[in-house]
Parts: structure tokens; sequence; C-alpha cells
């Protein structure tokens, strides 16, 4: 269970380095987005592949591959167990609901796109938790400081572990923020 001072720890250290240029947060929000849709072209290149019997698709799928994992590896430098793979996983179910998410908010079903992409939101998040280092918040410490909330169609719950990661996340990956 983290408590309110190791959040702040934490928080403080993201901080640190983001001002030391260890890793520029915007570029990183930018490069797991540009990830998450190279993920979506191997999968749509194994599918051209067996749709058309074209192997040509494959030798495609092949190099976007590698070019992923080129770019992962900046996100990712290094890692413990499965965390390489459990991120590939996340940016991409990520991305996949989201995508969902657009297709009902075209329909006009507002109610499930929305939650949708809440689901989106905290997967997203999650990778970051897990690759910066916020993987164990307790359900008894708030996940951000108390101030105004914002304005969203989307309630985020601070209770669960997913929105307490959305929150801590959210409040670190401000691509805003000068």
């Amino acid at each position: 269970m983290i408590k309110s001072s190791d959040l702040q720890k934490f928080m403080d250290k993201v901080k640190a380095a983001e001002s030391g240029h260890q890793f520029d947060l915007a570029s990183g929000e930018d490069l797991s987005m540009a990830v998450a849709n190279l993920i979506a072209i191997e999968e749509h290149m194994f599918f051209n592949a067996n749709k058309t019997g074209k192997t040509k698709y494959f030798e495609l799928l092949n190099e976007t591959r590698e070019m992923r994992k080129t770019l992962m590896k900046m996100l990712i430098p290094s890692y413990e167990g499965e965390v390489w793979c459990t991120s590939k996983h996340l940016l991409a179910a990520s991305m996949r609901i989201m995508e969902v998410g657009t297709k009902y908010q075209t329909k006009g079903d507002t109610k499930t796109a929305y939650d949708l992409f809440k689901k989106s939101y905290n997967l997203y998040n999650l990778f970051w938790a897990i690759n910066l280092g916020v993987d164990k918040l307790g359900n008894n410490s708030p996940a951000t400081p108390a101030d105004t909330p914002k304005e969203t169609p989307i309630s985020y719950k601070k209770s669960d572990f997913l929105g307490k990661i959305s929150g801590v996340i959210g409040k670190i990956l401000d691509c805003c923020r000068e």
C-alpha cells in the first residue's frame, strides 16, 4: 500500500527527471501513441496477408514490428518480467477500445462511447504507471491532491485502482504544461 508521502515522492521524482531532460514526457506521450498505431499496423498487415494470400504483407509486418521495437526501447529502456509485453498490449488495447468508442460516438451512443473512452484512458494510464513506477497504489491513499475537478463528461472514480492511476498519471503527463 502506498502512502500519500510516497506518491508525492514519486511525483517529485518524475518532475525532477522531466526538468533534467531525462525523459520528455510530452514526447513520450506522442511516441506511445505512435507505438500504439504501429501495433495496429502490424495487425492490419497480418490480416491483409491472410485475406489476400500475399506474403509481401508479412514482410511489411516484420518491418513495422522492427520499427515498433526500436521505438518501444525509447519508451521502455529497461524492464522486469513481462513489463515489455504487458506494455505493448496495454497500448494496443487502449487504442482499439478508443476506436470502438469513436464508432459508438458516431452512432450517437455517447453513453457507451464515454464508458469506452474511460476504459481506454485508464489502460493508457496503466501503461505509464507501470513504466514510471506507480504500480502499487493502495485503496486508502488519495491519488491526487484535492483541487478543482476537471470538467468532463466522463466520471472517473478515484476509489478504484485504475481511477487512482489515471488521476496520478493525468497530473504527471500534462503535455500542455510548459
